[in-house]
C-alpha cells in the first residue's frame, strides 16, 4: 500500500483495568500490521507503557500530542491526558470508566474531524463509564448520538452477519418495542449496509420470529402473526429478498443461516447467543448505518484474565482488518455513486 493511501485508524483503549490495552499491544507486536494501517491509540504513553513493560519489547511507542504528528509504520500513542493514573488491573472502578470515556471521546472527535479514517474501540464497562457526559447503554448508542445516521449493531464473522431489531433494552420491553416501522427501518439499514459496505448487490436477509416457534399460530403469542409476518410481506412487495419469520432455535440448529447474507434477530441474546457460540473469539461488532465506520472485538473487559498476558487478540485483530475492508468498500461505493451521478447530470 502506498504511503498516500495508508489508512489512519483511531483506537480507543477501553477500560484501562481490563484486557483492552493488552490485545492492542499483542495485535501490533506483529509489525506486519503496520503495513495495513497507521494506528493512533488514544490514551497516554504512561498507561500504555505500564502494560508494555518488558512483555512487548519490539513495540516502540511514538508519543504524539495531535493526529497530524502520527508517523507511518509507528505505534502512535496520542496523549489525551497527562495525569498519573492509578491502574487496578482486573478491577472495575470509577477510574477505569473515567479514562475509558476520555479515550473514546477524543477518538470519536478525531473521527468526526476526519483526522482518522475509522475507529476500533476496545471494550468498556457499561456500568462504571456512566457519568454526566456518558448516559448511554453502550458504544452503539453513544456513537449514534455523536455521528450522523441511525445505527444498526451487526456481529459478524466470515459470512455470518447478525443484526438486531432491538438493542440494549430489557427483555420486558422487547415485545412492545417491535413495530412495523422499527422492523422496516432495521431492514432498510441492513439492506443498504450490505450493498454499500459489503458489495452485495442483491442482499438476501432472514428475519427471526419473536416468540418460541414463531408463536405456533397464536398459541405462544400473537406478535409473529399480527406484526412481523405482515411487515415482511410488505417489504417483499418492495422487491427486497427478505424472508421469515424463522424460529431461532431451528434456524441456527439446521444451519439455515448459511443460506442468507444477513440475519435480523428480534432482541440481543436471541441473535448474539448463537453468534458467539458459533464464532466467539473471531467475531467483530460493527456499528452500521452511520456516516463513519466503527468496529470492535466481540468480547468484554474480561477483568478475570486482565494482566495475565493470556488474552486472545484475534477478535481485536479481526475488528481492525474488517474496519479496513469496510472503509475501503464504502469509499469505493461512494466514488462510484458520485461518478454515476455526475454522468447522469452531464447527460
Amino acid at each position: 500500500m502506498s504511503k498516500e493511501n495508508k489508512i489512519k485508524v483511531g483506537i480507543s483503549i477501553g477500560d484501562l483495568n481490563g484486557i483492552g490495552i493488552e490485545v492492542i499491544l499483542k495485535t501490533f507486536s506483529d509489525k506486519r500490521m503496520l503495513d495495513f494501517c497507521t494506528p493512533i491509540i488514544f490514551g497516554s504513553t504512561k498507561v500504555i507503557s505500564f502494560y508494555k513493560k518488558d512483555k512487548f519489547p519490539n513495540i516502540q511507542i511514538q508519543s504524539i500530542s495531535n493526529c497530524k504528528q502520527a508517523v507511518e509504520e509507528k505505534f502512535n500513542v496520542l496523549n489525551v491526558w497527562k495525569d498519573d493514573v492509578d491502574i487496578s488491573v482486573g478491577e472495575s472502578n470509577e477510574t477505569g470508566g473515567k479514562y475509558a470515556f476520555l479515550s473514546l471521546k477524543e477518538c470519536v472527535n478525531a473521527l468526526k474531524k476526519g483526522f482518522v479514517d475509522f475507529i476500533v474501540t476496545a471494550p468498556i464497562n457499561k456500568e462504571n463509564i456512566q457519568s454526566e457526559e456518558f448516559k448511554f447503554a453502550g458504544h452503539t448508542e453513544y456513537l449514534e448520538n455523536e455521528l450522523e445516521g441511525e445505527s444498526l449493531m451487526i456481529l459478524m464473522a466470515n459470512n455470518l452477519r447478525v443484526g438486531l431489531i432491538t438493542g440494549h433494552i430489557p427483555i420486558s420491553e422487547v415485545a412492545k418495542s417491535i413495530t412495523p416501522k422499527l422492523i422496516k427501518n432495521k431492514v432498510e439499514l441492513m439492506y443498504n449496509t450490505l450493498i454499500r459496505d459489503f458489495e452485495i448487490s442483491k442482499p438476501k436477509i432472514a428475519i427471526l420470529g419473536l416468540n418460541p416457534h414463531c408463536g405456533d399460530n397464536g398459541v405462544i403469542g400473537s406478535e409473529d402473526d399480527t406484526i412481523i409476518r405482515p411487515t415482511i410481506q410488505e417489504i417483499q412487495e418492495e422487491g427486497k429478498l427478505v424472508y421469515g419469520p424463522y424460529a431461532a432455535d431451528g434456524f441456527f440448529g439446521s444451519e439455515t443461516y448459511k443460506q442468507y447474507d444477513a440475519i435480523l434477530a428480534m432482541y440481543h441474546d436471541q441473535g448474539l447467543a448463537p453468534f458467539k457460540t458459533l464464532s466467539f473469539g473471531k467475531g467483530v461488532n460493527y456499528t452500521a448505518g452511520l456516516n463513519k465506520v466503527r468496529t470492535s472485538p466481540d468480547h468484554g473487559t474480561a477483568y478475570e484474565i486482565a494482566g495475565k498476558n493470556i488474552a486472545d487478540e484475534n477478535s481485536f485483530k479481526e475488528a481492525l482488518f474488517k474496519g479496513i475492508e469496510i472503509y475501503k468498500k464504502r469509499t469505493n461505493y461512494e466514488l462510484l455513486t458520485e461518478n454515476s451521478l455526475k454522468k447522469t447530470k452531464q447527460q
